[in-house]
């Protein structure tokens, strides 16, 4: 007579491996991944992030010269593109400076990308390969609004929520480190007349890793001269916040999900968007700071997305929620309340 089978002693079910990406699907990615190439490149040449400065010198006074100017827009913005093609294929100097920003932002979105990616093939997790969003230069400042991918199949686990969603921003922000500290090394030095000298409409404020690495090798970032590979570096650091953000369905919402379960995460996310949509109006009023908006926006969208809940429940072991504490470190060291200051 057999001994009967206890059911834990089973083989747990894992789902079969999810499929490969057809030539067609690769072919479509990296068409957008080319694209966003080229448009980050040409962004890379233009300002805010590149020498040449296209801003009109002269701002219309009249509401008769504001809408002359806004039927001529089109116009002025195919001939400012049509201006940078030519710089950036007859000027060496140029094409190095807009390709030095395009490969170091793409490295950084690339590797923040893949790490979900190659996280979701682990746990055996359908995903999308990631989809580059291309956007035209100056008006997506970077050439990009970055990338993504779309899980398609159920969350075996909450441990599986977990280490999918902080695997990208971990791994952008170890791609990142090399690049900002090649901007740093490389960056140069303006005297406070140069500054003083210089019309620019927009300023970056450093985030506290920039600061942190310019105080290690006794660089003063205020008279620093921004260039490819800076702020590339302070693109990725804020891309990298705000999706460690705990809100809905960014990488930061997974984690909290996956530490503190679902009504934590539930409201980490409207307090998120209510400390943003105040720190938004502060910004405005006494730093000339508009950019909090734009993240309230997305923290409002967010919050009201649901997360998908996993099949099982059982909570994270000791070793992910150090990781966890690591993540909370990153965003800190990336996020900056008023990233762009008008001057």
């Amino acid at each position: 007579m057999t001994e009967p089978q206890l059911f834990d002693q089973y083989p747990v079910y894992e789902p079969p491996p999810p499929p490969r990406p057809t030539l067609r699907t690769w072919l479509k990615h990296l068409l957008l991944l080319v694209i966003t190439f080229f448009t980050a490149t040409i962004a890379g040449t233009l300002y805010p992030f590149g020498p040449y400065n296209a801003i009109p010198a002269d701002d219309p006074q009249t509401l008769g010269q504001f809408f002359e100017f806004l039927f001529a827009l089109p116009t002025l913005y195919g001939a400012l593109i049509a201006n940078a093609l030519m710089r950036l294929y007859a000027d060496p100097t140029n094409l190095v400076y807009g390709l030095s920003f395009s490969v170091s932002l793409l490295f950084i979105l690339i590797c923040h990308e893949m790490g979900h990616y190659i996280a979701c093939r682990i746990y055996r997790v359908d995903a999308t390969l990631p989809f580059f969003i291309p956007t035209p230069p100056m008006i997506g400042p970077a050439g990009t609004f970055g990338a993504f991918i779309k899980i398609l199949s159920p969350m075996p686990s909450r441990k599986a929520v977990f280490d999918i969603g902080v695997a990208g921003p971990i791994a952008g922000f170890l791609a990142l480190i090399p690049v900002a500290l090649i901007g740093l090394a490389t960056m140069k030095t303006v005297t406070p007349q140069q500054i003083a000298n210089t019309e620019s409409l927009l300023v970056f404020s450093d985030p506290l890793l920039m600061k942190l690495f310019a105080a290690i090798f006794g660089i003063d970032l205020g008279l620093g001269e921004g260039n490819a590979f800076y702020f590339a570096a302070w693109v990725g650091l804020l891309v990298t916040a705000l999706n460690l953000i705990p809100s809905g369905q960014l990488d930061g919402g997974h984690a909290i999900y996956a530490v503190l379960g679902e009504k934590v995460h539930y409201w980490t996310g409207r307090i998120a968007f209510a400390v943003m949509a105040v720190s938004a109006v502060i910004g405005l009023l006494y730093f000339n700071s508009p950019s909090g908006f734009l993240i309230a926006i997305i923290l409002g969208v967010m919050m009201r997305l649901r997360h998908p809940q996993p099949v099982d429940q059982t909570p994270l072991d000791a070793k992910r929620k150090l990781i966890a504490f690591a993540t909370l470190i990153i965003f800190v060291l990336c996020f900056v309340p008023f990233p762009i200051r008008i001057s």
